[in-house]
Order: structure tokens, then C-alpha cells, then sequence
């Protein structure tokens, strides 16, 4: 299917999974966490204090409860510290294990937001150029899947289709 970007709200979207860009606790907080926390219900909550936390990098998934996604795929980015303490890797980890995550769920659809970007300050334009690559080196074995970019107001949204069609040399829709 391949990847589509969209301005809007990621708890709203009718997909299989959301990537919630979440804190090690998994316990909710701010941001895209707070959102999806919001927006699912207690229950999420309540399945999250089973699972006990997630490292930088790595994935859990739960259910999406009161979600439109059935599933809910928790990946704990890096805080942004300069760019010496391995965050460009740590970053490429959280999409490339959603991914994973979405492949052995045998999903067809999967949306991101821009992991790191908010209170973590991994800088945008860095992140999202991560974010794309790892998307297409995925999409080169796994085609069938659509992935979904969901971009928070209307600068990030052109940036995101300006650094896709960088690396690609196409425009989307």
C-alpha cells in the first residue's frame, strides 16, 4: 500500500494499529500519550500496570480498547541530548519494532506520530527523515502494508511531504 501522510488527530483514525509515542512507564502522560490514554479508556491503563514499563526503542502492544485501531503499538523514544548519546538509532528502533510489531500482528495499516519531537526535542526535520526511511525499507519487503504519518497541524504536515518527496522524488496525493 505504501505511505500516506495526513494532518490530524491519531486517535480519530480508522486504521489497525496507532503507535503511541509513549514514556517508559507506559502509564500515560502528555502529548500523543496523554491523547491515547484519553481516548481509549481506563482499560488501556489498566493493561499497561501489567506489562511494567518499556525500555527507550522498544515496543508493547495492547489493545485499542475505545480506539477506532484494535491495537495500540507503545514505543518509548529518545530525549533528544545533542545528538551524541545515540538518538538517531534509538529513534530508527521505535519504527523499526512498530513495524515489526504491525507484521507479526498481521495488520494491513499502521499510523505514526512524530515520535520524539514534542517534549523529548528530538529536532523535526531529523526525525522525520528517520521516520520515512525506515518506512520505505520496510515497505520493500512488506508492500502490502499502509503507513500512515499523522502530522500535528499544518507545518509539520508540509514537512513531512516535502522530506518524503526529497527522498523519493515523488509527490504524494
Amino acid at each position: 500500500m505504501g505511505i500516506k501522510i495526513v494532518e490530524g488527530d491519531i486517535t480519530k483514525l480508522q486504521v489497525d494499529a496507532i503507535v503511541n509515542a509513549a514514556n517508559p512507564t507506559l502509564l500515560g502522560g502528555g502529548g500523543v500519550d496523554g491523547a491515547i490514554h484519553r481516548a481509549a479508556g481506563p482499560e488501556l491503563l489498566e493493561e499497561c500496570k501489567q506489562i511494567g514499563g518499556c525500555p527507550t526503542g522498544e515496543v508493547r502492544v495492547t489493545k485499542g480498547y475505545k480506539l477506532p485501531a484494535k491495537w495500540v503499538i507503545h514505543t518509548v523514544g529518545p530525549v533528544w541530548k545533542g545528538g551524541g548519546h545515540n538518538e538517531d538509532q534509538l529513534l530508527r528502533s521505535c519504527y523499526r519494532e512498530s513495524l515489526k510489531a504491525a507484521q507479526k500482528l498481521g495488520i494491513g495499516s499502521i499510523a505514526f506520530p512524530s515520535i520524539s519531537t514534542g517534549a523529548y526535542g528530538f529536532p523535526f526535520e531529523r526525525a522525520c527523515r528517520i521516520a520515512i526511511s525506515e518506512a520505505l525499507e520496510f515497505l520493500k519487503s512488506q508492500p502490502e502494508l499502509e503507513v500512515v504519518f499523522v502530522c500535528f497541524g499544518k507545518d509539520a504536515y508540509e514537512t513531512y511531504k516535502r522530506i518524503y518527496q526529497e527522498m523519493t522524488g515523488k509527490e504524494l496525493e
